[in-house]
């Protein structure tokens, strides 16, 4: 009986709701304004043709990006009140008409295409959460949206909007998160921002602003997630940061000036990631940051920290990855570093070893190589992770003098005569993988991502165009230009790539002048004007220790996704090493296609001498590549004969031109 009474009562819920949600209706005027809304993002043309039915009853093509509230005029009136229409690849100005929706509290128009500016009349709207994060918006900070004074979250993130943040700014004493993220900011951070006192998230990292992280900082008491990367402050870190006691994430990374020492962060046991990178701290690490017991990330690299590893850092459980790269630390390694199972980074520093050095190089998660004093026994100058008992310090003959990779892909073999090396060695957060004559270190995992573990291997999305030798030029999959072979192509499919820094070595060289090409391409974004080709992938190159390239866009250098381009340098070779690093500073987008996609990537690296080959150091050639040779130049003979006797005029050709700075060459 109970079981039946029971059933019933459910029953009559159930058809009360049913009959509640059929009943109730969304006004006309409501309706009419979507249906104008629809009309003017076009969408009748992406095979909408029912968007101008109730959404409030599950009808028509606007049901799935609206939400109501029906509880108007005794449950018959319904209101729209959130609309959520991301990832569209809507292209189109955005349309006025959203602020005649009276009741709309949600507004969420994120990774579209919308470009122009916003609307004057969005002004009236009543808000409570925007985001147009992600789309082409342009022109100064958007002083219409500081008149929605009913706005908890900001975030116009990933757009184009330039200039200063205007004192407007702070009539928006409501706001709880505000990402400006990836924009063309500049100036100084207005005092204005002190008076938005309920702020939980400010997020402004990769833009152009100028002057110090403000002391002013310490208003927000109540944040808990605080991003500067990228944008070009000058230090230090203000220590009125030690208020902040609420902070779980805080990210500062690559301050131009201004060094300091750690800064106060004693009492921010929330904090679970923690990243203070490239910040010109100096001195010891304090003791109390092993005491942080939440902290999942740790970046403290690229400084100047010196002292030990303090012993306190062992008994942090719940740590994942320690990154402490590329700083001054001494004494000796802590031996919990490789009986852990975390990420842990400590290369490039001066730890105190035995005669030999590190007994283990390659050790999965742990990455050690470089990280030795001064006082070690190192011989020919290499050091002891570079060598992996290769024989290559005996003699001139166990040199080599010329190194193909092929980054994060198979071996690829160019016309008998060119053999890039496979590298598919798939780990990457804190690396060391040594192939013999070559290796890598690479440093860093990608933060915010969706994905349960990293790749660090790039594979193409996007239409792949040919690219041949040190020219950079388009040619379609299907032709050919002048019945050149597409050889290389194959090289640009793959790319390595990484979250913070990539070192290529070249093992064993000769001593002498070499040409260095280092070979990229924009596989992982688009360029057909939808929401992938928003992306923007910029990041730092040093070759032997040089700064060679800074904020470097392979896209804008190329002209364009899927093509390659080719940086060539001459460099000198001592010490038997080479050494190619890729980092990044901070700076481009975060989010496109995915959350934690961004990096320096690069696709191949080649190693040619300059000096003449002597009989001596012949002997190291062996037949295959001799006949490689011959066959490729009679490749090359061939296909001017061709060329010739078809009638073209070599004279007459398209000329290629030599961009002398950078040694790229692209046709008109």
């Amino acid at each position: 009986m109970k079981k039946k009474l029971l059933f019933l009562t459910f029953s009559s819920i159930l058809y009360s709701s049913f009959a509640f949600t059929q009943s109730a209706r969304l006004i006309t005027e409501e309706l009419k304004v979507l249906n104008e809304i629809g009309e003017k993002l076009w969408l009748s043309e992406r095979n909408w043709r029912n968007f101008g039915k109730d959404p409030c009853r599950d009808e028509g093509d606007w049901h799935d990006f609206v939400k109501c509230d029906c509880s108007f005029d005794s449950n018959t009136t319904c209101r729209v009140t959130e609309i959520s229409m991301t990832s569209q690849n809507v292209s189109t100005v955005l349309p006025s008409k959203f602020a005649e929706l009276q009741y709309l509290q949600i507004l969420d128009l994120s990774c579209n295409y919308f470009r122009a500016s916003i609307p004057s009349e969005w002004a009236t709207m009543r808000l409570s959460e925007l985001s147009l994060m992600e789309n082409t918006l342009f022109g100064p900070f958007p002083t219409i949206l500081t008149k929605i004074t009913t706005l908890r979250y900001l975030s116009i993130q990933g757009n184009r909007f330039s200039g200063p943040i205007p004192k407007e700014i702070a009539n928006l004493k409501s706001l709880e998160k505000l990402v400006l993220s990836s924009n063309e900011f500049t100036g100084q951070l207005p005092v204005a921002l002190a008076k938005l006192t309920n702020l939980t998230d400010l997020r402004i990292s990769d833009n152009n602003f100028t002057g110090k992280i403000p002391n002013f900082i310490s208003q927000w008491t109540q944040i808990s997630n605080l991003q500067f990367q990228g944008c070009s402050f000058e230090g230090p870190i203000p220590s009125s940061i030690s208020v902040l006691t609420k902070l779980e994430d805080l990210r500062i990374s690559d301050l131009k000036s201004g060094a300091s020492t750690f800064p106060p962060l004693r009492k921010m046991t929330k904090l679970s990631i923690l990243v203070l990178r490239n910040c010109l701290i100096r001195g010891p690490i304090p003791r109390y940051v092993g005491n942080l017991r939440n902290l999942q990330t740790l970046d403290l690299s690229f400084n100047n920290l010196t002292g030990e590893i303090p012993s306190s850092f062992s008994l942090l459980r719940n740590v994942d990855h320690i990154y402490l790269t590329k700083n001054d630390l001494t004494g000796p390694m802590p031996q919990w570093i490789f009986s852990s199972i975390k990420n842990v980074d400590v290369s490039y520093n001066h730890f105190t070893w035995d005669a030999s050095g590190p007994k283990i190089c390659e050790q999965g998660t742990i990455n050690v190589v470089e990280s030795y004093s001064s006082s070690i026994n190192i011989q020919d100058d290499i050091h002891p992770c570079l060598r992996k008992d290769f024989p290559c310090t005996k003699s001139d003959t166990q040199k080599i003098f010329s190194l193909h990779i092929n980054c994060g892909g198979a071996e690829v073999n160019i016309n008998n005569t060119i053999i890039y090396e496979a590298d598919t060695e798939r780990r990457g957060a804190s690396s060391y993988y040594n192939a013999g004559n070559w290796a890598f270190s690479s440093t860093g995992n990608f933060l915010d991502e969706d994905h349960d573990f990293d790749d660090y291997m790039l594979s193409n999305t996007s239409n792949l165009y040919n690219t041949h030798d040190s020219d950079a030029y388009t040619l379609s999959n299907t032709s050919e230009l002048y019945n050149t072979p597409k050889c290389d192509m194959e090289l640009y499919t793959t790319a390595r790539k990484a979250a913070i820094s990539l070192t290529y070595y070249g093992l064993c060289l000769l001593n002498g002048k070499y040409t260095v090409k280092l070979h990229f391409a924009e596989i992982g974004l688009t360029d057909d004007n939808l929401f992938n080709s928003i992306g923007k992938r910029v990041f730092n190159v040093y070759v032997q220790g040089e700064l060679k390239l800074i904020d470097f866009d392979i896209v804008k250098e190329a002209r364009g996704v899927g093509i390659g381009v080719i940086k060539s340098y001459t460099v000198i070779v001592k010490n038997n090493t080479l050494k190619i690093q890729l980092y990044w500073a901070g700076k481009g987008t975060t989010g496109i296609p995915m959350r934690g996609s961004y990096g320096p990537i690069i696709s191949a690296i080649s190693v040619d001498p300059h000096f003449v080959i002597t009989r001596h150091h012949r002997k190291r050639l062996d037949v295959g590549l001799i006949v490689g040779i011959v066959g490729g130049v009679t490749l090359v003979l061939i296909i001017m004969i061709c060329l010739w006797r078809k009638g073209y005029n070599m004279n007459r050709n398209q000329p290629i031109e030599v961009d002398q700075m950078s040694h790229t060459t692209s046709f008109n």
